[in-house]
């Protein structure tokens, strides 16, 4: 299919979405943030104020709806900015947050598997067996010889000191302690899915959380969480498709707000996991204030689609248990 949209100048990218009915009162802001931000990532905030028409029903007669080029009235374009600089300061206090996690988790790991063999992460008999031979149809190598090859790829392309250091005076192979410091979130996530379920519990045990197969869930979920924040994605009303799973209902009380489906797909139970991890790491931390003060700052929209934070999936009454 050939590609038959023509490029636009910054004027014209400003022209066609007044043409559609935005509004715009300081044209030379918009263009500065068309210049400097981009039309396709702002357009991901003024979506929401498009006109929505129905076009058809689906196979369970559920009518199926698509946004047309128009927008519904009293739309302005600072509304899709507020919006962009609301999600831009959501993420950044995420990455603060989920850096911490990340690094007492790699502390964690380290800890217990480091006990019982240095080098634990190089041997096969260190992991579930179940776990760490799945295969994918299309691939000859299990889940150990993939994450092998991902470790040693980010150990060789590591140019931290201490590697160098340590390779220098012991040897090409890293500990476990020295090793996990040149792993990504996702390395780490992956190697404890492949954990026994002894060495799991007791990980998921020092984070409040008494089933194994909730708390991989929960790395995963953050794993991906990470990713939109260092893409500078937008998250404020991201459909979560690979969803957190949820502790049985009264074990953990602030997750039994989200037994919905509807919130279960939305960001802010992401949020709460984060908060949630953060006082497990720093009891005495003021993360989860800060960040609810910027939450409760969400920008209120002059166009007539209302938009509120309840669209990220925050429960009635999320307030009472936050703090």
């Amino acid at each position: 299919m050939a590609y038959d949209r023509p490029w636009k100048s910054f004027q014209e990218q400003l022209s066609l979405l007044i043409e559609r009915g935005m509004q715009v009162g300081d044209e030379s802001a918009a263009l500065e943030y068309l210049e400097h931000v981009g039309y396709y990532r702002l357009s991901a905030y003024w979506y929401p104020f498009r006109v929505f028409e129905t076009a058809g029903n689906d196979q369970h007669d559920r009518p199926i709806t698509q946004a047309t080029d128009q927008f519904v009235p009293d739309t302005q374009f600072i509304d899709a900015v507020r919006l962009y600089l609301f999600d831009k300061e959501l993420r950044l206090r995420l990455t603060d947050a989920l850096e911490r996690i990340e690094i007492a988790l790699r502390v964690d790991i380290a800890y217990l598997l480091g006990e019982s063999d240095a080098f634990a992460h190089l041997h096969r008999a260190t992991f579930h067996p179940s776990f760490a031979r799945r295969k994918s149809c299309r691939d000859p190598r299990d889940s150990f010889e993939k994450w092998q090859e991902r470790c040693e790829g980010m150990e060789r392309r590591s140019k931290e000191d201490f590697v160098k250091h340590y390779r220098k005076k012991h040897g090409s192979r890293l500990p476990i302690w020295v090793a996990v410091e040149t792993w990504d979130f996702g390395t780490l996530s992956q190697l404890f899915a492949m954990m026994k379920v002894p060495d799991q519990i007791r990980i998921a045990l020092k984070y409040g959380i008494q089933d194994w197969k909730v708390f991989q869930s929960w790395l995963r979920s953050l794993n991906y969480l990470r990713n939109v924040c260092a893409h500078h994605s937008r998250l404020w009303n991201r459909n979560v498709i690979d969803q957190p799973r949820l502790p049985k209902q009264g074990e953990v009380p602030w997750c039994d707000e989200f037994r919905d489906a509807k919130r279960l797909a939305r960001p802010f139970l992401l949020l709460s996991i984060v908060r949630h991890m953060a006082l497990m790491v720093c009891p005495e931390t003021e993360w989860h204030r800060r960040l609810q003060a910027h939450l409760e700052v969400f920008p209120v929209p002059h166009s007539r689609r209302g938009l509120a934070l309840e669209d990220t999936g925050a429960p009635p009454g999320w307030e009472r248990w936050w703090v």
